[in-house]
């Protein structure tokens, strides 16, 4: 045995975490966790303006992109199986780790922090994430990380065109496609599809059902209206009150009701800053009958107004829950739950 000289040299002092401006360890491995890998800078939460300045540009806006949304008990989108959407999102997370600057956002649907569902968006371009910070609620910080489900958007604008029909979703084109998975609680946007807004709160409206209900919320297909220090909450297609929707809140169909009051689903310039009303005054479902069998208007009880929630009536067809998307939560259990809540 022998004693090793100690070096004369002095050791180099390392600081550890090194964070900064698109370096973070936690984000780093939060990342990872969710299968992308940070090859150089990943920016979180920037404004408006930051993200003008990293390249972001407005786009015009898409409508009627494919959507594939899996493990929806309510029919009317696309399917797409397990494997495939396992598939495509290897694909999608691989292509984002090989992107040197990542852009993250972090918001909510609803704006209830009881009952809303926090959303991560993952994406290779500024103007993705610009586009959908219009859509999703403010969270705050650190918020997604500490949430226990978080739902989370991976959006690849610049994939290829084909990687539909690598995964066998067939040709999708250059504009591209929405697929979602509830059981994954992921939403993947590739090409333009960032673009669709009205595609992608459907396929968020459907991932963020089952997280809702499990916190005490309601998921409902209606809108608000709020006249004085009044709010009602109103039951009815597009078509039957598109005469009046400058009234509303927002213009998308879409609340959670809680015990804390009633909130939209996404923001809007409608919304005026404000993201959480207090309960509503009156619930009103409005139905399109040209047979003339149901009244022009009646005062309904609770079991009635759930039987007449259920059943959506309009003009011979039925609209279950009023809803016009694909559905993650039994209706028939929406409607009791419905029913319980106007009864309290």
């Amino acid at each position: 045995m022998v004693s090793a000289p100690r070096g004369n040299e002095e050791a180099e002092t390392v600081v550890f975490p090194r964070e900064g401006p698109g370096f973070s360890y936690g984000l780093h491995w939060a990342l990872a966790a969710k299968g992308v890998l940070v090859k150089e800078n990943a920016f979180r939460n920037l404004e408006s303006s930051e993200l003008q300045r990293k390249g972001a540009k407005i786009v015009d806006s898409l409508a009627g992109l494919p959507v594939y949304v899996r493990g929806s008990i309510v029919g009317g989108a696309s399917e797409i199986s397990k494997s495939q959407f396992g598939k495509l999102l290897k694909q999608v997370s691989n292509h984002i780790s090989s992107i040197s600057d990542v852009f993250v956002h972090d918001g909510a649907i609803g704006s209830s922090p009881k009952c809303d569902a926090k959303v991560r968006v993952i994406s290779d371009s500024p103007s993705a994430v610009l586009s959908l910070s219009n859509v999703l609620w403010k969270t705050p910080t650190r918020a997604v990380s500490h949430d226990s489900c978080p739902l989370m958007v991976y959006v690849a604008t610049s994939i290829s065109p084909g990687v539909g029909d690598t995964v066998g979703l067939g040709a999708q084109g250059n504009k591209g496609f929405i697929a979602a998975d509830i059981e994954r609680s992921s939403l993947i946007l590739c090409g333009k599809a960032f673009s669709d807004t009205n595609g992608i709160k459907e396929a968020l409206a459907s991932l963020s059902g089952p997280i809702i209900s499990s916190r005490g919320g309601l998921p409902l297909s209606g809108r608000l209206l709020v006249s004085g220090d009044s709010v009602v909450l109103l039951f009815s297609p597009y078509q039957t009150i598109q005469s009046c929707t400058e009234s509303f809140v927002s213009a998308d169909a879409g609340v959670i009701l809680s015990s804390e009051g009633v909130a939209p689903y996404f923001q809007s310039e409608k919304s005026g800053g404000t993201n959480l009303f207090k309960l509503p005054a009156a619930v009103i479902l409005a139905s399109s009958d040209s047979s003339g069998s149901i009244p022009s208007a009646s005062k309904l009880s609770p079991g009635q107004a759930a039987y007449h929630f259920l059943a959506g009536y309009q003009n011979g067809k039925f609209l279950p829950a009023y809803s016009n998307g694909s559905s993650s939560i039994d209706l028939l259990e929406l409607a009791k739950a419905l029913l319980s809540k106007v009864k309290s």
